[in-house]
C-alpha cells in the first residue's frame, strides 16, 4: 500500500492508476491540506466515448470522490484540430455541427459518474471552444506562442514517430500541443485548475502546459499520468473483432459490453476490477485469490460491476442473466441483442456472409466471416455453419420466431424479421 498524506493520490496508487506524477511530495501536501481542482480532457471525434475512456474518467470519479474538484474538459475546440499522440495519420477534419452533436452524446455519460454543479455537486463540465475559437492569431502567436521552442516540439515522441516513419505531420496537428498547454494555462485561470491528468502518452503534452503556466502566469502546475493499459496478451484495450466497445448503448449493446467484461483474460482480473469498479480492495482481493475454473465468478462480478458504472444496476443485472440463460441454460434469451430485417429479405432468402457481416456487423467483412467459416467458429440456431454460400430464410426461424447467430461461444445476436 502507498504512503501518500493525502487520501486522493493514495486511492489512486493502491488502485494502480498512477504512471508518472510531477512533483509528487508537493502535489500530495497540496491535496492533503484542502481541495483541489483538476482535469482531463476529452476530445469529440465520435458521437460516444469508448471503453480506453473509462479509465480517465474513473480518474475524475476518485477525483471528486476523495473530497477534490475534477473538470471534464470537452474538446470542442481542440476536436477541430486532432490530437497526432500515438496517431498515423491525420484525422479526419469534423464540421462544427457534427463536433456539437458527439458533444452533446458525451456530456450524458459523465453524469453517471460525476456530480455537476447543477445536480448539487461541484463538477465542472467545460469546452475548450470557448476559449480557443475566438483566438485572434496573431495576438496568440506573440502571447502563447513565443514560449515554445520548434526544436523541443520536434522531439516529442509524439512527433517524432510521424516524422521519423516519414508521414505527414500538418501544421495544424502540429499547433495541437500549443493549444493543449494553453487549454491548462485557461483553465487555471478561470477555475484555479492547478492539476492535468491523462494518459501517459500525454506526458509531453502536459509538462508543455505546466511550463507555458510557469512563464506566463508564474504559477505551480501539476501533471498526473495513467499507464496506457494493454490485456495480458499485449492487445489494445477496449478493441474487438467487431470493432470499439463503446460507453453508448445505442453503439455496442449493454449485454455486449457486458459480455467485454466477462471475456477479460485471467491475467487482468484483479487489475480490472481495482481500475474499472468501485467495489472496496478487500473484496477484490478475495476475487483476485480465486484460482481455476472459480475466477470465471470474478470475471463475472467485474463484468456486471462495470456495466453497473455504465448503464446502471437494472442493465447490468439484465445482461448478467441474459448470459446465464445462454450459457449456462442453454435457452434462448429474449434479451440477447437483437437486429431487425426485412421479412421479405429472409423470404427471398439471404446470404451468411451478408448476414454476419452487414447485417449484423459480428464480424468485421466477408473474408473475416469466410475464416471464421473455416475454423468452425459462425453458427446458425446453435449449428456449425460449413459452406459459405448458405442462404439463410423464413425456415431458419426458431419457434421464438427469431434466428440466433453465433460467433464462438461468447457473442450472439438474434436476427428478427419485421
Amino acid at each position: 500500500m502507498s504512503a501518500y498524506k493525502s487520501e486522493f493520490l493514495n486511492v489512486l496508487a493502491n488502485r494502480g492508476f498512477i504512471h508518472q506524477l510531477s512533483e509528487p511530495e508537493a502535489l500530495d501536501a497540496l491535496a492533503a491540506k484542502g481541495a483541489i481542482t483538476g482535469y482531463i480532457g476529452f476530445d469529440c471525434t465520435a458521437a460516444s466515448l469508448h471503453v480506453g475512456s473509462l479509465l480517465p474518467i474513473m480518474l475524475l470519479y476518485w477525483m471528486q470522490q476523495t473530497g477534490h474538484r475534477p473538470i471534464a474538459l470537452m474538446g470542442g475546440g481542440t476536436t477541430r484540430v486532432g490530437d497526432p499522440s500515438g496517431k498515423d495519420e491525420s484525422r479526419k477534419v469534423l464540421t462544427d455541427e457534427i463536433i456539437a452533436e458527439n458533444l452533446k452524446s458525451i456530456r450524458a455519460i459523465f453524469s453517471r459518474f460525476l456530480k455537476f454543479e447543477d445536480s448539487g455537486g461541484n463538477a465542472v463540465m467545460a469546452n475548450n471552444a470557448d476559449w480557443l475559437n475566438s483566438l485572434n492569431y496573431i495576438d496568440f502567436l506573440r502571447d502563447v506562442g513565443r514560449h515554445f521552442s520548434v526544436n523541443r516540439m520536434l522531439a516529442f515522441d509524439s512527433v517524432k514517430m510521424r516524422l521519423d516513419r516519414q508521414q505527414e505531420l500538418s501544421f495544424l496537428e502540429f499547433n495541437y500541443m500549443i493549444l493543449q498547454a494553453y487549454d491548462f494555462v485557461e483553465l487555471h485561470k478561470r477555475e484555479k485548475c492547478v492539476l492535468q491528468m491523462g494518459g501517459s502518452d500525454q506526458w509531453g503534452n502536459i509538462i508543455n502546459g505546466i511550463d507555458l503556466g510557469r512563464r506566463m502566469l508564474n504559477a505551480q502546475l501539476f501533471a498526473l499520468t495513467s499507464p496506457l493499459i494493454t490485456t495480458s496478451s499485449g492487445a489494445k484495450m477496449g478493441k474487438t473483432a467487431a470493432g470499439a466497445v463503446w460507453l453508448d448503448a445505442r453503439m455496442t449493446s449493454q449485454y455486449d459490453f457486458w459480455q467485454y467484461w466477462r471475456n477479460t483474460e485471467d491475467g487482468d482480473v484483479a487489475r480490472f476490477l481495482k481500475l474499472f469498479t468501485v467495489l472496496p480492495l478487500g473484496e477484490i482481493e478475495k476475487l483476485a485469490a480465486l484460482k481455476g475454473q472459480d475466477i470465471n465468478e470474478a470475471k463475472k462480478v467485474l463484468a456486471t460491476e462495470a456495466t453497473a458504472l455504465i448503464h446502471g444496476r437494472a442493465a447490468a443485472a439484465e445482461a448478467a442473466g441474459t448470459a446465464r440463460k445462454t450459457f449456462e441454460e442453454g435457452t434462448l434469451a429474449e434479451t440477447l441483442p437483437t437486429v431487425e430485417i426485412a421479412r421479405t429479405e429472409l423470404d427471398k432468402g439471404i446470404g451468411v456472409l451478408t448476414v454476419f457481416a452487414e447485417k449484423t456487423g459480428i464480424v468485421g467483412s466477408n473474408g473475416e466471416a469466410r475464416r471464421q467459416i473455416k475454423a468452425g467458429g459462425l453458427k446458425v440456431n446453435d449449428v456449425s455453419v460449413t459452406d459459405e454460400k448458405m442462404t439463410l430464410t423464413l425456415r431458419d426461424l426458431t419457434p421464438e420466431g427469431v434466428v440466433k447467430l453465433s460467433l464462438g461461444r461468447k457473442r450472439h445476436v438474434l436476427l428478427k424479421p419485421v
